[in-house]
């Protein structure tokens, strides 16, 4: 049985997680404004088959790689911080622009898009954290039936991923439209998606906590 303590401590953090500007919005807010929220959606599709794949890799046992090679976990953990660190530069540098500010691409086929959803997931470096770190805290041994804890609690994580990230999609357009009339506002929010991604990759970058094993 899962504790509630855990799905409420779970669902607090994929809430932080998913608000903090990271590829998977700066993605589905890309496509949503200049391709429809009809390509959002299904750009949304592919990052949820990708929540799906690290939660079931994850408690089948991913996490042991990592608790039996630890240089392996730092080398993934940096990786996932330099990333992090780019996206910060990209937006607070000299004429950097804000994730919501109009710009043009190409329109891709649905397949593509799902594809492309699924990649920036998979190569998301806060959903592997997440998955790999800090789910599993929430698992109590007492409790018993250690995989169907980590399933049941990968997947509040999923709902809320999912749902906040769906209003995202369809807002976007309306977002961008909004601070698009006023530039101090678009402005603000690039400087504060850059300052929160900086300050994210140098928290990764600095956390010495070791992996966790679900399984």
């Amino acid at each position: 049985m899962v504790e509630l303590s855990g799905v409420l401590g779970v669902a607090m953090i994929a809430l932080g997680m998913v608000l903090t500007p990271g590829p998977n919005m700066i993605y589905l807010v890309s496509r949503s404004i200049t391709q429809g929220r009809r390509a959002g959606v299904i750009s949304l599709g592919g990052v949820a088959v990708g929540f799906l794949v690290y939660l079931v890799a994850t408690n089948l046992g991913l996490s042991v790689v990592f608790l039996a090679v630890p240089e392996l976990y730092v080398a993934v953990k940096l990786a996932g911080a330099g990333y992090l660190a780019y996206l910060a530069w990209t937006a607070l540098r000299p004429g950097g622009v804000s994730v919501f500010a109009p710009k043009e691409m190409p329109h891709d086929s649905a397949r593509r898009l799902f594809t492309m959803g699924l990649m920036t997931n998979l190569l998301n470096p806060k959903i592997a954290i997440m998955y790999l770190s800090l789910i599993p805290q929430f698992i109590s041994l007492e409790a018993g039936n250690v995989l169907l804890q980590g399933l049941v609690l990968g997947s509040v994580q999923i709902v809320v991923a999912l749902t906040v990230n769906l209003g995202i999609v369809l807002a976007a357009g309306a977002i961008a439209v909004f601070l698009a009339r006023r530039p101090s506002w678009l402005r603000a929010q690039r400087y504060l998606m850059g300052t929160a991604l900086g300050l994210l990759a140098v928290s990764v970058a600095t956390d010495t906590s070791a992996p966790a094993t679900s399984g």
